[in-house]
C-alpha cells in the first residue's frame, strides 16, 4: 500500500504565495512520476503539474510562469510552489505519484488533497 500526505494548504490573498508539500511512504518498487491536480467546485480535476523520473516537467498553460514543481523522486517528495495566485486558483489540489509496486506495473495513487483558497 502507497499513502501520500500532502500539506501547505491555506487562505491567500490574491497575489500571494503558498507551497504545497507532498511525501509518498509505503512498499513500493519505484517511483515513475509524481505531480498535483486541482479540483475546483462544479468542475472537473486538472493537471496542474507533473514531475517525470528522468523527464522534464510539464504544466498546465494556466499556471505556466506562475507556479513551479519540484521535489526529489528518490526521497519520494514533491512540492509545488504557487506564486501570483489568483482567485482562480481556488481548489482542492491532490498530490499523485504513479508508483510501481512490482517491476513493470504502474499503478496511481492519490493524496487526500489539501485546500487552497484565494480571497481578498
Amino acid at each position: 500500500q502507497v499513502q501520500l500526505v500532502e500539506s501547505g494548504g491555506d487562505l491567500v490573498q490574491p497575489g500571494g504565495s503558498l507551497r504545497l508539500s507532498c511525501v509518498a511512504s509505503g512498499t513500493f518498487f519505484s517511483i515513475n512520476a509524481m505531480g498535483w491536480y486541482r479540483q475546483a467546485p462544479g468542475k472537473q480535476r486538472e493537471l496542474v503539474a507533473d514531475m517525470p523520473s528522468g523527464g522534464s516537467t510539464d504544466y498546465a498553460d494556466f499556471v505556466k510562469g506562475r507556479f513551479t514543481i519540484s521535489g526529489d523522486l528518490a526521497k519520494n517528495t514533491v512540492y509545488l510552489q504557487m506564486n501570483s495566485l489568483k482567485l482562480e486558483d481556488t481548489a482542492v489540489y491532490y498530490c499523485y505519484a504513479v508508483v510501481s509496486t512490482v517491476p513493470g506495473y504502474k499503478y496511481m495513487y492519490w493524496g487526500q488533497g489539501t485546500q487552497v483558497t484565494v480571497s481578498s
